[in-house]
Order: structure tokens, then sequence, then C-alpha cells
């Protein structure tokens, strides 16, 4: 597999992983850096901007939610605001903080902001192990 292939299959697999869609891309960057360590920055940006665009999806889909129905971890995302969405990555809520981020129409760059950078931080410790 090319690299150009790689890292496209990485931006997609990163980017359904992040909205309501089930799936890993922790695996995908696994084989990756396995398969092409010198893809190191390459492939964590890539992840990073797939996953952070996917979960921008979940936000986007939380602004049509109406107002008389509040998504779940509604309490965190008001507690914390743009912060909590640091805990994006994490399983099963972390798609909940998104949905909950939009529909309390946060700032969405402050949101896109934190939710990369917990992005991030989990596929750096995802790298370490390659």
């Amino acid at each position: 597999m090319t690299e150009h292939w790689s890292l496209s299959a990485l931006f997609l697999s990163s980017f359904l992983a992040a909205t309501l869609l089930p799936g890993g891309s922790e695996a995908v960057l696994f084989g990756v850096l396995k398969h092409s360590p010198q893809l190191y920055f390459p492939a964590l940006g890539i992840a990073t901007l797939g996953n952070t665009l996917g979960g921008m999806t979940s936000y986007l889909l939380g602004r049509l939610i109406p107002p008389k129905e509040p998504p779940k971890g509604l309490a965190f995302v008001r507690r914390y605001g743009s912060a909590a969405l640091l805990f994006a990555w994490a399983p099963v809520v972390g798609d909940a903080l998104c949905v909950a981020a939009g529909w309390l129409r946060l700032n969405p760059w402050w949101s896109a902001s934190f939710m990369a950078l917990g992005k991030l931080a989990r596929y750096l410790a995802i790298a370490q192990l390659a």
C-alpha cells in the first residue's frame, strides 16, 4: 500500500470513528506506523484532523436537535464548557459530549480546539506503542 493510500485510509477511518458510526481508528494508526514509521508526524496529523472533523460532525448534529430534547452528557459539558471536549476521544461518551456541545451552541472554534487537543493526546499514546 502506498503512503498516500495509507494516509487516506487513516483519515477515513479516523473521521468515521468519531461520528456516531462504530469503528476504531487506533488500529489503523498503529498499522500505518508499524508499516511506515517515517509517516509518524503526517499520520498523527491526519488521524487528529480526521477524528476532529468527525467530532465536529457530531457537534453539528447536536445543533439540529430541538431545544426540548436535551442530549446525554449535557450536565458535564454545561459545567466545563468547551474544555469538556478534551474527553471527546473517549469511547461511548465522546460522541455524546460532542453532540451536547453542539446542542448548547458552544463556540465551535474553542470546541474544535479542545477536541483536537484531546484526540491528539490519545493518538500520541497509541503511536508510542507502535
